[in-house]
This record gives structure tokens, sequence and C-alpha cells, in this order.
């Protein structure tokens, strides 16, 4: 894992990947920025009533004024997530040529499954924020939790995304995905420092590159040997 790590972190400052970064983030600012405008008065009523049961009415208002901000840059990640996941191919192809250039890409991405389990995954991640919400405030476990949650915007897309282009045996897939969860959450760490979460889900998309196609070198190198 440690490698895998490093070869990401190595990539992801690449031309190729921050033109790639710059891109996505732009697409996605823009789109989070509608959303907001057109549901601004739902979500601004929503948080009022999430917040309705505490007494102190200035407490109230601070408290809707802090969830309204975390809601708008939990949606942002939400979106950054689905259009990387919708994006990404180009660029993981041509990282696995630069590292992988005997492995073939056997496939693509199907556009709506991609979008329909990035849409799944936002759902989940949106709905259990919205309604564990205390949880962010308990020392260390809401840091843990959230770093859990972030993982589920990132897992099932990413994994979709890179093994459509270099695995068809669900058997070997699940065996190279054992530590996704993990690996998601070590992305998802980029979401804690605003402008540098622009990382995160390139981030992912790169470690489950080298995880699963790495992982996959390592064993042909074996077998040869």
């Amino acid at each position: 894992m440690q490698q895998t790590i490093s070869k990401s972190f190595k990539d992801i400052f690449s031309s190729t990947v921050l033109l790639f970064i710059a891109k996505v983030t732009l697409i996605s600012v823009a789109i989070t920025a509608i959303l907001i405008w057109l549901f601004n008065t739902t979500l601004v009523s929503f948080v009022k009533s999430y917040l309705s049961w505490i007494p102190w009415e200035w407490l109230q208002t601070s408290g809707a004024a802090v969830a309204t901000i975390a809601i708008a840059y939990m949606l942002f990640i939400m979106v950054l997530s689905i259009i990387t996941s919708l994006m990404a191919e180009p660029m993981l192809i041509t990282l696995a040529k630069k590292h992988y250039p005997d492995t073939p890409v056997i496939g693509s991405a199907d556009v709506m499954t991609s979008l329909l389990l990035s849409l799944k995954s936002g759902a989940i991640f949106l709905l259990l924020f919205l309604f564990t919400f205390p949880i962010m405030f308990i020392p260390l476990v809401g840091a843990v939790y959230m770093l859990w949650l972030w993982s589920i915007l990132l897992k099932k897309p990413t994994i979709n995304d890179v093994s459509s282009l270099f695995i068809k045996d669900k058997k070997e897939l699940k065996e190279k995905t054992k530590k996704s969860t993990m690996l998601a959450m070590i992305a998802a760490g980029f979401n804690y420092i605003p402008v540098v979460n622009i990382f995160a889900p390139v981030f992912a998309q790169i470690l489950f590159l080298h995880h699963i196609v790495g992982s996959k070198n390592k064993d042909k190198t074996t077998l040869k040997k």
C-alpha cells in the first residue's frame, strides 16, 4: 500500500492530472452554484426545521448558518466526485500507459452505470450526513466517521471506473479491492482542507488504479518467475 500511495502522490502533481482537476473543478463549481441557487429556499427551510429542537433562538441562527455552509460544502464534494467519475477515463488510460504499458485496456465504463453508481453513492452519503450530523462534533469519532462517509462517495464509483477498463473477472476484482474502504478513506482525507479537497476524487481514482492494476502486474511478474 505504501508504494501505491507514493506513486499516486507523484501522479497527482503531473500536468495531465492538474489540468484534469482544473477542468472538473470549474464544472463542479458551476453546477453546485446552480443547485444552491435553485434550492436555496428549500435548503434553508430544512436546516431551520432540523434545528428547531434547540431552545435558544441565537443558537438556532448560528447553527443554521454553520449547517447551511456545511451542506453547501458537502454538496460541492458530492458533485465533484460525480463529475470526476464521469470524466476520469482518458486520464486513467494515460496514467496506465505510462506506468503499466503491458496492461491492455479491455473495456470502457458505461456512462449510465457510472452516473447511477455516483448518484446512488451521493444520495446515501447526503442522507447519512443530514441525519447523523451531530456525530461530527464527537472528538476523534466524528473525524473518522466523516472520513468513512466521504469514502462512500468515492469507493464504488471509483472501483467501477478503474475495473471497467482493466478487469473483467469479478473474482479477481473482489480479491484486488479488499482494502478499498481504507484507500477511499485515505483519499477522502483531502476533504478536510478547503481548496485541497478538489484533489480527493482524482486521488482516489489514481490510488485505485495503482492498487488494482499495479497488483495485477505484480501477479504476472510473480507467475513469470
